[in-house]
C-alpha cells in the first residue's frame, strides 16, 4: 500500500490497484499550497464529515475524477444536490465490499455540518480490510472507548489518527488510541495547519517512540510505502 499526504486531513491510499482519497481540502488549505489539484487522482473518495476543511474541494474533485463518493447519507444527499451522482451512503454498521476491499463505518466523536451550518449527519471513521492489508481512518475524533472494538474487526497494518488537539485528539490521546486499536504504526493528520492545532512534531514522534510506536509525518505531496 502507498499513502500520499496532501496536508491537513487530505490524503490518499493506493491499495489493490485503486486509489482511495480522503476529505479533499485544497482550496484555502495552507498545507496544500504547493499541490496541483489537477493531478490528484481518485477511484473512491471517502468523506468523514461535512466540515469545510474536509469537503472544500469535494464536489470539484468528485466531478473531475468520477470517483465513487462514500459518506454519511446526509453528505451523499448534499453531493447529489451539487450534481454528483456517483455516490454510496454509509453509516455505522457492517462492512460493505467496494471491490478493492471492505469498508466499515465506525464512531467518531466530533460534530458535522456544512459550511452553511446545515446538518451533515454523524461524523464517521472507517475501517478497511483488504487483501493487501488493513487500516483505520479515524477522521476527526476525540479519544473514545469505542476504538477498543476495532481489533475485533481487523488486525491493522497502520492507522490514520488526528493529533493536533483542540478539535481532536492530541498526541498523548493518540498514543492511547493506538493502544486501544492495537496498532503501532500511526500516520498523523489534522495538525500544524493553523496555530490552533500547532504541535511540537519532534516531541510527538519521540513520545510515540517511547511508547513503542512509530508516528509518521511526511511532508505534503510526499508518498510513502506502508
Amino acid at each position: 500500500m502507498q499513502l500520499t499526504f496532501y496536508g491537513h486531513s487530505t490524503l490518499s491510499v493506493t491499495v489493490n490497484g485503486k486509489t482511495v482519497l480522503f476529505d479533499p481540502f485544497f482550496t484555502g488549505n495552507p498545507s496544500a499550497k504547493d499541490i496541483d489539484i489537477e493531478k490528484v487522482k481518485a477511484d473512491f473518495i471517502f468523506i468523514t464529515h461535512g466540515h469545510g476543511d474536509h469537503t472544500a474541494d469535494l464536489v470539484s474533485v468528485a466531478k473531475k475524477t468520477g470517483a465513487l463518493c462514500v459518506a454519511a447519507a446526509e453528505v451523499v444527499g448534499w453531493l447529489k444536490k451539487n450534481g454528483v451522482e456517483n455516490v454510496h451512503p454509509l453509516n455505522h454498521g457492517g462492512p460493505v465490499d467496494f471491490g478493492f476491499g471492505k469498508a466499515r463505518g465506525v464512531n467518531a466523536v466530533h460534530s458535522s455540518s456544512f459550511s452553511d451550518g446545515s446538518y451533515a449527519g454523524n461524523p464517521l471513521g472507517f475501517v478497511f480490510t483488504t487483501p493487501k492489508g488493513n487500516f483505520y481512518m479515524a477522521g476527526d475524533t476525540a479519544l473514545t472507548m469505542d476504538m477498543q472494538l476495532i481489533p475485533l474487526w481487523a488486525k491493522l497494518d497502520f492507522a490514520i489518527l488526528p493529533i493536533g488537539g483542540n478539535y481532536t485528539m492530541d498526541p498523548a490521546d493518540a498514543i492511547h488510541a493506538a493502544d486501544f486499536i492495537k496498532c503501532n504504526k500511526i500516520f498523523g493528520i489534522h495538525y500544524n495547519t493553523w496555530p490552533i492545532v500547532q504541535i511540537d512534531t519532534e516531541k510527538a514522534k519521540a513520545d510515540f517512540a517511547a511508547a513503542g510506536k512509530q508516528l509518521l509525518l511526511p511532508n505534503p505531496g510526499e508518498t510513502i510505502e506502508l
